[in-house]
């Protein structure tokens, strides 16, 4: 799909790609670019006038909670991406959970089993014609849902404060960006933003992965990049609502920085990280030529009478 001047989902092209073969759309909303899409109405009817369905995926979730409902948009199923919401960790391997929510009509055909409540006791109901059966196991990551819960129960009965959080953290750093860096779409963002490095590496030869490194110098983890692909040397920038401003200020300083760097000293953002236990390793060759053996030989300072030394050893000869 192609995507207008404004950031959003180009509808005319949307709509010459839509027929009776469709089944139905993945959506996020707001969109990877941190943009709520002005025509998500429009959207949603050309995919109902195929008969076909909308998936709202949540992993952005945490822009709207309490603000505004994937069903009142159309959506007809959603997914809670716990893992990014309700204070489980982006990344790193998860775990991640998603629970998933569906209008009425689709209902009839969700896994077994279900939960039904007869007065004041719960019990598992295996008779349902239309389900699609079971899938994987039923509990799920379970110290994610009691992690989540804790999370949405400390904020009491609604969400809406930490969407607004959210995105106020977001549109208060790229305020303060926005003229350093290139802005692909200048427009209010919702819980995170894409900027450009291009007039960077147009100028200096500094490219979206010499910036996160750098920024690894200023005790930063680095931002995505390269994502979403529709942005050169994109930098997606998320801050969520639980980062205090002085932190905000602390990263806007390590960022405009990194600008001067580019200016003065380049070479050194070539060469980032400098201060990392770990410099700028071939990203390509990791991929291409992973490691994943630990041998013995290659750790010269461990010896063979060290609990690590027998234990390398023992990897050796197994």
């Amino acid at each position: 799909m192609q995507t207008d001047p404004r950031g959003n989902i180009d509808v005319d092209d949307l709509r010459g790609k839509v027929d009776e073969q469709t089944a139905g759309l993945m959506l996020t909303n707001p969109s990877t670019l941190g943009l709520f899409d002005e025509n998500i109405e429009q959207i949603t009817q050309i995919f109902h006038g195929a008969g076909a369905l909308m998936y709202y995926d949540g992993a952005n979730l945490n822009a709207v909670c309490g603000i505004s409902r994937p069903g009142d948009m159309g959506f007809d199923i959603v997914h809670f991406n716990l893992h990014k919401t309700f204070s489980q960790p982006h990344g790193g391997g998860g775990p991640g959970g998603g629970p998933i929510a569906v209008r009425e009509r689709l209902e009839p055909f969700l896994p077994v089993p279900a939960v039904a409540r007869d007065g004041d006791v719960f019990r598992f109901d295996y008779d349902r014609p239309k389900t699609i059966g079971k899938v994987r196991g039923y509990y799920g990551p379970f110290g994610v849902f009691v992690r989540s819960y804790a999370y949405i129960r400390a904020y009491g009965p609604g969400l809406r404060e930490m969407s607004e959080v959210a995105v106020l953290n977001a549109n208060y750093l790229l305020a303060r960006l926005k003229d350093a860096f290139e802005l692909p779409f200048d427009r209010l963002c919702m819980h995170e933003f894409v900027l450009s490095a291009r007039r960077l590496k147009r100028e200096q030869g500094i490219t979206a992965l010499d910036v996160a490194k750098r920024l690894m110098d200023y005790d930063f983890h680095p931002p995505t990049i390269y994502f979403p692909l529709i942005v050169p040397e994109a930098l997606m920038i998320e801050p969520t609502e639980t980062e205090a401003k002085e932190t905000l200020d602390d990263f806007v300083e390590a960022m405009l920085a990194i600008v001067r760097d580019a200016a003065e000293r380049p070479e050194e953002l070539k060469e980032a990280p400098h201060h990392r236990p770990v410099g700028r390793v071939d990203e390509v060759k990791a991929a291409k030529r992973s490691v994943v053996r630990y041998l013995f030989e290659d750790h010269p300072d461990l010896s063979a009478d060290t609990a690590g030394g027998r234990q390398l050893e023992a990897q050796k000869g197994a």
